[in-house]
């Protein structure tokens, strides 16, 4: 079987500014990658780095994506494949192509969701209840940073929407504020209405992290996602041993591929959790490793979109879908699908706190 390859660059508009602790982002660049095989079939995969964030936000992107496509097209010419094979489980058996792309998760993410899509002949990347459309996937409502109004606005939103689990990102403002924010929320809802996470995206110092995190400790708090910058991993480590707020990590991953590099932070750190985001961490093959080695060391995790279109977003549905297996009870990071004004259509359903497939 003979495999080609073309690329197309796409620039996604949000529906309203996404602040994050990197910036507001107003619009979303992508890169499409269709395989076609020799019988004109066609899968299709996103590559979507973030800009000052993925390990792979490079000036010469698309030129090392072509390579990197014609790498991966050459190999899938003369391989052979079973009819069903892990989502995760495309380019281990060619140590040469799995290190060529360690260094580039968001490209690699892309490829592995191209030729899922291109052996299923379909957007149902696997065969699970949640693709036969028998289950949905629970998720986190997302309340982005932005001023105390704006987040109020959209934390009341999110809950009369049916969210039971809202994460809210802090940072943007004055803490005492957003601890206000989270008061409101606790006046209203228990621990048993709404599950509360935060993520600070590395806006605490060191210093004065373990005191926020008492303060945020004392609302019910599932979690907290990445307290202090990446990089700093014994403060990190005395923050999770010290911490009453169970720590989840999440950009302390990016740029962590070498399997050894993976094990030794994981063994300092001891996080609670780690949250997994295929075109960030590694693509399928990379998350699934990660997740893998946090079950081995008695770390949760749950898997996230960033910032995808519709198509990364089905993808990364189905891999939690087969990753997690059915019944899945803890929210993933999965709505995001109705960021963009002309995003492109899947099918893809949000009802209640549920993501469904159509």
């Amino acid at each position: 079987m003979t495999i080609r390859y073309e690329i197309a660059e796409r620039v996604l508009h949000f529906k309203q500014p996404a602040g994050t602790s990197r910036g507001t982002y107003t619009t979303r660049r992508s890169w499409f990658v269709t395989l076609i095989d020799d019988e004109g079939r066609q899968g299709a995969g996103e590559c979507a780095p973030l800009p000052r964030l993925s390990c792979d936000d490079l000036p010469d992107y698309q030129q090392r994506l072509q390579e990197l496509c014609e790498a991966f097209c050459r190999y899938a010419s003369r391989a052979s494949w079973p009819d069903a094979m892990a989502p995760w489980a495309v380019i281990d058996s060619d140590d040469a192509l799995l290190s060529a792309f360690r260094p580039y998760p968001s490209m690699l993410f892309g490829m592995e969701t191209a030729f899922h899509q291109l052996q299923a002949h379909r957007s149902m990347l696997f065969r699970t209840p949640f693709s036969r459309g028998e289950e949905g996937i629970p998720i986190n409502g997302l309340v982005w940073m932005g001023t105390y109004d704006e987040m109020l606005s959209r934390i009341e939103e999110k809950i009369k929407a049916g969210f039971r689990c809202v994460k809210l990102k802090i940072g943007a403002i004055e803490f005492d504020k957003e601890l206000d924010l989270i008061r409101h929320i606790r006046n209203s809802f228990g621990r048993e209405q709404i599950e509360l996470r935060v993520d600070a995206n590395g806006a605490f110092s060191p210093d004065s992290a373990l005191q926020r995190l008492e303060q945020l400790a004392r609302y019910d708090i599932h979690s907290i996602e990445q307290p202090i910058r990446q990089g700093q991993w014994l403060e990190m480590a005395r923050l999770c041993r010290e911490s009453p707020l169970p720590i989840a990590l999440d950009e302390e991953l990016i740029g962590v591929n070498a399997t050894a590099e993976k094990e030794r932070l994981l063994d300092t750190i001891r996080p609670a959790y780690i949250i997994l985001k295929p075109s960030l961490h590694g693509g399928m093959a990379g998350s699934h490793e990660w997740i893998e080695m946090a079950r081995k060391r008695g770390i949760g995790s749950w898997i996230t979109s960033a910032l995808e279109s519709n198509i990364g977003l089905n993808a990364i549905a189905h891999f939690a879908a087969v990753t997690y297996g059915s019944h899945i009870s803890m929210p993933q990071g999965l709505g995001t699908g109705m960021l963009f004004t002309d995003n492109i259509s899947m099918p893809l359903e949000i009802r209640n706190d549920m993501l469904w497939r159509v």
